[in-house]
């Protein structure tokens, strides 16, 4: 394939996306709006900035928050695009104006030249997964640093660039700066093509984020109304076709514990709706917490169905679900509910989160069941132990606390990047972690790097 054809390819694919996005809207209005900014032609263009990063949906806006903290506290004049309005909801709740927000736009070589024209940044910061071949030529062209942070490679994603090997590499290699999560992403950014002086593995910014000050008061406010006494789970970022399965194993436990309450949250709010009908039609009584109805011991499901208040609903559990790997989907963020010292569950379809699963089960904080049977089998052995969900959930709170600091290796990438030389970046990760990072080379190799306190592999 070559850049030609995958523009082809776009143009192609717009009018589908415009159709998708009007399809979406009608249980998620926000979708129809603001749509012009997705082909850079809205009526208020956004004033030129310094920085602009690109996060795709709530899970990178708030992996994104410290840097974009970071930013704001130098000053510096940030624009942030999202794929998705839950995105855009979120970055306001977190920010409210201080970082400017458009929607992202079409990746067409037309479209992103008139974006970069009037964003004009001097620095342009990717989120984890999101390769955009027209955008980074557009900025190849005009000489703007661009840097993928927090950037992850699963096994399965290289397999799939690798099909496309020359056009992969063409366009992987305009990257000024790669800050890979672990040592695997590395190699086989590199496998791809990517000079090894242009990787720096930082570790995963997820580890380094801090719950807020009033999490544990909002907490206890939220158990009281559900109830101190019964047993709480929650299933979080569930996927289409996962919470049948969950709440067959809901049925199961609430057989042994009738007051068992299950706290479902599904992935995205277009779908709440029909996840309140499917609790509905399984036959247990439902609380929903966008209408703040109350929680009597008659309702076994509580939907959380509002958002950015998923670190609430964990704090206020005793055991997490992550959903998203029931199904092939690929799971979500492990790390939130190890951090509120959960003991976690997940299904098989962990892949892109490999690393981090790995190192949570090889620490006895995170248990993988395969089905509704396995993980009803696990929840009740923790509902009704205490001691083992305390001593797994500790597990998980350690392994938190034993890889930060990758905040401060990316922060100092970024502000060599903003300096103006992303090639000279890996020195300053290195200084800023004393020397802790070997050469560039040695990092992509897996090699010397920023290594976890425990000395396990950097967690991807």
């Amino acid at each position: 394939m070559s850049r030609r054809l995958y523009s082809l390819l776009v143009a192609l694919l717009i009018p589908l996306a415009l159709l998708r996005l009007l399809w979406r809207s009608r249980r998620a209005p926000a979708y129809r709006e603001r749509w012009r900014e997705r082909l850079a032609r809205e009526p208020e263009p956004p004033a030129p900035v310094d920085v602009w990063l690109h996060a795709v949906s709530v899970g990178e806006v708030q992996a994104a928050l410290p840097v974009l903290r970071h930013l704001l506290q130098q000053d510096v004049r940030v624009l942030v695009t999202t794929t998705t309005p839950t995105g855009a909801a979120r970055l306001r709740e977190l920010l409210g104006d201080a970082a400017l927000h458009r929607y992202t736009p079409f990746d067409l070589p037309g479209i992103m030249s008139r974006f970069l024209d009037r964003a004009a940044p001097r620095l342009v910061l990717v989120m984890e997964t999101e390769v955009w071949p027209n955008m980074l030529a557009a900025c190849d062209a005009r000489g703007i640093q661009t840097m993928l942070v927090n950037a992850r490679l699963s096994a399965r994603s290289a397999r799939g660039y690798a099909r496309v090997a020359r056009f992969s590499a063409e366009t992987m290699r305009r990257f000024s700066c790669i800050a890979a999560q672990g040592a695997a992403d590395a190699e086989r950014f590199q496998a791809l093509g990517v000079e090894p002086e242009r990787i720096v593995v930082t570790g995963s910014i997820k580890f380094d984020v801090q719950p807020p000050a009033s999490l544990t008061d909002r907490a206890e406010v939220l158990r009281r109304t559900w109830g101190n006494d019964r047993p709480v789970w929650v299933a979080a970022s569930t996927r289409e076709g996962e919470e049948e399965q969950v709440l067959a194993a809901h049925a199961m436990v609430r057989a042994d514990l009738p007051t068992a309450l299950l706290v479902l949250v599904p992935r995205h709010p277009e779908r709440f709706e029909r996840v309140a009908a499917l609790v509905r039609r399984a036959g247990f009584g439902l609380a929903r917490r966008s209408l703040d109805e109350p929680c009597p011991a008659h309702v076994a499901v509580y939907l959380g169905d509002s958002m950015g208040e998923l670190a609430v609903f964990f704090a206020a559990a005793d055991v997490a679900f992550v959903g998203g790997s029931l199904v092939p989907t690929g799971g979500h963020n492990l790390l939130e509910p190890a951090a509120a010292g959960l003991p976690v569950l997940a299904g098989p379809h962990t892949f892109n989160f490999a690393a981090i699963t790995r190192l949570l089960r090889e620490r006895g904080a995170l248990t993988q069941v395969a089905d509704a049977d396995g993980l009803a089998a696990v929840l009740r052995r923790w509902l009704t132990d205490a001691a083992e969900r305390a001593r797994v959930g500790e597990q998980g709170r350690r392994v938190i606390v034993e890889n930060r600091g990758a905040l401060g290796r990316v922060t100092a990438l970024v502000d060599a990047c903003l300096a103006g030389d992303c090639l000279v970046a890996s020195g300053a990760a290195s200084g800023a972690t004393s020397g802790a990072t070997g050469g560039a080379a040695d990092r992509a190799r897996g090699g010397a790097g920023p290594r976890p306190a425990s000395g396990g592999s950097t967690a991807t």
